[in-house]
């Protein structure tokens, strides 16, 4: 649906030393039709400017456009507004018309378009449902709640049936509560109406609850593009590895994995293998304890990605297998180590005393 191909964008940095700065470097991105697709970076990545090439509002130094088959980069005036018909936008701080009701901010694209007082009485009806704000549909912004501005926002986007929208981080004006909501009916959107969705973010949660795939933005550049699961799963780079830490949050204090005696394990559970019997299945075939110290389970596109903080130490070994029972202390845990690595996706050893 959008290619994206070599894109360079200027800006020119103002001051006694006045120089140019890209914001967006040779950066190329190819979208596939009907996808979720997130752009996540730090403030200053790029991310809002990458955005703005798609519609043209940031028209590129360099590279190509191409929306849906047309080569839109080098479209003007009529040709342009033409294009941009097909492309809704919704923003940060929503940019509702103050002066005008909820009906007449969603008629607002509809009438730009050039369509009929019956089109748009029959639509606009119709898209404040899909929102779920029928009832407020004489409202005015001042009138309504942060989440209800931005359900307004989307109804004004996807009222003249776009192929794509843009979605300028739609959530961080917003608490989590109303976030959660928000992301929940862009998903809705996108199912229903097969809308094409470009969404960019400086938060891996949203990313996460919304995204097939992902591109990863630092110093105007991606970094790193793929599935949305690959991206938690397995971030290359150090940047998006800092994000997705931060995101699943499982740092354990250091003077407690400092302080633990035995064997302390970070260990990654990818997939199936996060819903399986891992760790009971080492407690029991080599008599070692297992503690869990830290952990969670987070689900992307419905796959799991599961990380565990645990303790291996001397246990009894009256449960142990005959093949294993016999084993000293310490060879028993190097063996569950080692079944651990062969059966998780991945362990680190933070400690061991």
């Amino acid at each position: 649906m959008i290619k994206l191909e070599n894109l360079v964008v200027d800006f020119e940095q103002r001051g006694k030393h006045a120089k140019l700065v890209k914001a967006v470097d040779d950066v190329s991105l190819h979208i596939g039709r009907g996808e979720v697709f997130g752009i996540v970076g730090a403030s200053g990545a790029g991310k809002s400017t990458l955005l703005r090439t798609i519609n043209l509002l940031e028209r590129p130094r360099a590279g190509t456009v191409t929306v849906d088959g047309e080569l839109i980069s080098d479209l003007k005036g009529g040709a342009l507004r033409l294009a941009r018909q097909k492309i809704g936008m919704i923003f940060q701080h929503f940019n509702l018309m103050h002066t005008r009701t909820v009906f007449d901010n969603t008629a607002f694209a509809l009438r730009i378009a050039g369509k009929s007082q019956r089109e748009i009485a029959e639509r606009v009806p119709e898209i404040l449902r899909l929102v779920g704000l029928e009832d407020k549909a004489q409202a005015y912004p001042s009138q309504l709640s942060g989440g209800q501005k931005q359900r307004v926002g989307i109804a004004r986007a996807v009222a003249n049936h776009p192929s794509v929208l843009l979605c300028d981080e739609p959530t961080s004006a917003l608490d989590l509560e109303t976030s959660a909501a928000i992301l929940e009916l862009l998903k809705e959107i996108n199912l229903r109406l097969g809308i094409t969705i470009v969404l960019i973010s400086h938060e891996m949660n949203v990313i996460k609850q919304i995204c097939n795939r992902v591109a990863v933005m630092v110093g105007g550049k991606v970094v790193e593009q793929g599935e949305a699961f690959d991206i938690f799963a397995r971030p290359q780079q150090d940047f998006t590895r800092d994000l997705v830490a931060r995101t699943l949050n499982l740092d354990i204090p250091e003077h407690l994995v400092d302080n633990i005696p035995g064997i302390v394990l970070k260990v990654l559970f990818l997939g199936d293998k996060a819903e399986g019997s891992v760790l009971s299945n080492a407690t029991i075939r080599f008599g070692v304890s297992i503690d869990i110290l830290h952990g969670k389970i987070e689900y992307i596109g419905h796959r799991a990605v599961g990380l565990l903080v645990v303790r291996l130490a001397e246990f009894s070994a009256s449960d142990a297998t005959a093949s294993t029972s016999d084993a000293p202390p310490r060879a028993r845990i190097d063996a569950a180590v080692q079944f651990l690595r062969e059966h998780a996706s991945q362990v680190e050893v933070l400690s061991a005393h």
